[in-house]
């Protein structure tokens, strides 16, 4: 099947919960018309960022029709669909195939870490899953959540399945991009979750990237991009450092309540988290609105 290109920025988009908890698609419709006026590639709801750990797969399927109905036309849209086992996940991804979705990002299993720290079960389930896919699966790293980090040399036997299409390496390493990039086919399309190393990662061969920091500062997080697409090193850096500390706050240090407080501060629709995720204390706060008071949202 023919693989879209996957360059620029993909915010995972935030799951918007009301104060009793319930999922509000009026809510995300909201920030998703506001989100289509920005030069963003599409949307991945359904993510880490999207709280996707703690949905029902009922919730899933609101989300990503809500995303679907919402959505202008040209964004390309990608759903998390990551389960434990092969066949759930397969179940998701073709759901969301169904409803029109391009990419299914399928993170990696890792409740049994002793089996899923080899390579041969990271390689099993991956093609598992790309084999039954009716759409092209993207590969999720991100180690600092699940525990695992699925070494380069696994991704590049990946790469060769032709139903994979890339990854998105959320460890932060820009070493280990650069090693993904040069030991894998043109074809194959490497994207970022880190904001902090996003300009480096560019820099090393990273076609796009989906940033949990993107929701609550989009515009921010495209300048860094369109400088580098545009060979304006100088600005990209100059954007890259603005970004650097607010996107540490709130992905690598507080993590979704703050991001959804800062897209509160940035006329965006962030709300609470859903427990046993925990509201900001006043301290955090202050924290997140120092940092963000001059951020371009």
């Amino acid at each position: 099947m023919k693989q879209p290109k996957l360059d620029g920025i993909f915010p995972p988009i935030t799951t918007p919960f009301l104060p009793d908890g319930e999922f509000s698609p009026h809510k995300l419709r909201a920030n998703i018309e506001k989100w289509n006026k920005i030069g963003l590639a599409g949307y991945v709801p359904t993510g880490s960022t999207g709280e996707s750990v703690l949905l029902t797969k009922d919730e899933k399927f609101r989300v990503w029709e809500t995303v679907r109905e919402a959505a202008a036309p040209g964004k390309l849209l990608m759903a998390g669909t990551a389960a434990e086992s092969v066949r759930e996940t397969i179940e998701l991804t073709n759901k969301a195939a169904g409803l029109g979705y391009a990419v299914a990002m399928v993170r990696t299993p890792h409740y049994f870490k002793a089996q899923m720290n080899r390579p041969e079960c990271q390689l099993t389930y991956y093609r598992a899953v790309a084999d039954a896919a009716k759409i092209p699966v993207l590969i999720y790293n991100f180690p600092q959540a699940t525990g695992l980090d699925i070494p380069a040399e696994v991704v590049a036997q990946l790469a060769e399945h032709p139903n994979i299409l890339g990854i998105k390496e959320s460890s932060g390493s820009i070493e280990k991009v650069a090693r993904m990039v040069d030991n894998t086919p043109d074809d194959f399309q490497v994207l970022v979750g880190s904001a902090p190393t996003l300009y480096a990662s560019f820099c090393v061969g990273a076609v796009g990237a989906v940033l949990g920091f993107a929701n609550a500062a989009p515009c921010a997080s495209l300048a860094v991009y369109e400088a580098w697409k545009a060979g304006d090193h100088q600005a990209a850096l100059r954007q890259q450092r603005s970004i650097t500390a607010p996107a540490i706050a709130v992905t690598a240090r507080h993590s979704i309540p703050a991001l959804k407080y800062a897209m509160d501060l940035n006329g965006y629709y962030g709300g609470p988290p859903r427990l046993p995720l925990l509201p900001l204390s006043p301290a955090v706060k202050a924290e997140v609105e120092e940092l963000f008071r001059d951020m371009k949202a």
